[in-house]
């Protein structure tokens, strides 16, 4: 039997989610706020939004991530308005006093994104908790809620923002991949799978293509070493080189890779089933 789709209560909408942890620390998020201000296909999208609604999903106990994410986005759209949405009441008058309407604001709110229809969505550290069913539901309401031809960011990340892994979506699913780290807080690029959003972080796994992809990072991170006197950030680059001369299709390769960030497109690493 076909799920039914959620029903939303009459001009508003249901709230729909768990609350999440809620930690969270002052530049977290600053790997993936920076791919965002950079990323062509999220600044052409906000910048040709007829209205720059962006959405930061479960935000946390602190909006200070909220804050900094709208500061970056300026750069992009001046005229950007943010909206930090939580599940949990308490977080959001928490955040009331740092508002400042329309440009930012904050309100109770879940994946029915508080029947707003944003351009851009942020949800990070928010799927991790949920079965990769549940989330894959997630995903189908987010992007049902976003204006037209608008953009889902959703990924992981550790507690001070030096390992990260996010997917962007479009209305259609998946597009991309993205890596991003410290590289001289890395052994190897595997040490990113535990930061894989749910989507794929139980396929890593011999016969499922993100498990192929870390295998031929960490190939490729080795015969790297020899830039290694040059510094970490050199031996990265070396070795998103070396991977897209193995025929896997990274993104952005020159820009991204000096900042310690690998995109590939989803394809390459989707689901083998």
């Amino acid at each position: 039997m076909a799920k039914r789709a959620p029903r939303l209560a009459a001009g508003r909408a249901r709230t729909l989610g768990l609350p999440t942890r809620g930690t969270t620390n002052p530049n977290r998020l600053r790997r993936v706020d920076r791919w965002m201000t950079g990323a062509t296909v999220v600044t052409r999208t906000l910048r040709a939004a007829e209205d720059p609604l962006v959405v930061d999903l479960g935000y946390g106990s602190s909006p200070v991530t909220t804050l900094e994410m709208a500061r970056r986005l300026r750069v992009v759209r001046p005229d950007v308005r943010v909206l930090g949405l939580e599940i949990d009441q308490e977080r959001v008058a928490a955040a009331m006093p740092t508002a400042a309407p329309p440009a930012l604001e904050f309100a109770r709110g879940g994946f029915e994104l508080a029947g707003r229809r944003p351009v851009l969505v942020r949800a990070f550290n928010v799927l991790r908790q949920y079965a990769e069913a549940d989330a894959a539901e997630a995903w189908r309401t987010l992007l049902g809620r976003l204006a037209p031809g608008g953009l889902l960011v959703e990924g992981t990340c550790d507690e001070i923002g030096r390992r990260c892994c996010w997917v962007t979506l479009t209305e259609a699913g998946p597009s991309t991949l993205t890596l991003a780290c410290r590289p001289a807080d890395i052994e190897r690029p595997s040490d990113l799978a535990e930061r894989l959003p749910k989507s794929l972080i139980h396929r890593n796994v011999p016969g499922e293509r993100v498990h192929a992809l870390f295998a031929d990072l960490d190939a490729c991170w080795a015969n790297a070493a020899p830039r290694s006197p040059f510094g970490p950030r050199a031996r990265w680059v070396e070795t998103t080189a070396r991977l897209a001369d193995r025929g896997w299709p990274v993104r952005d390769a020159g820009r991204g890779s000096r900042l310690g960030e690998l995109t590939v497109d989803w394809a390459s690493v989707a689901p083998a089933s």
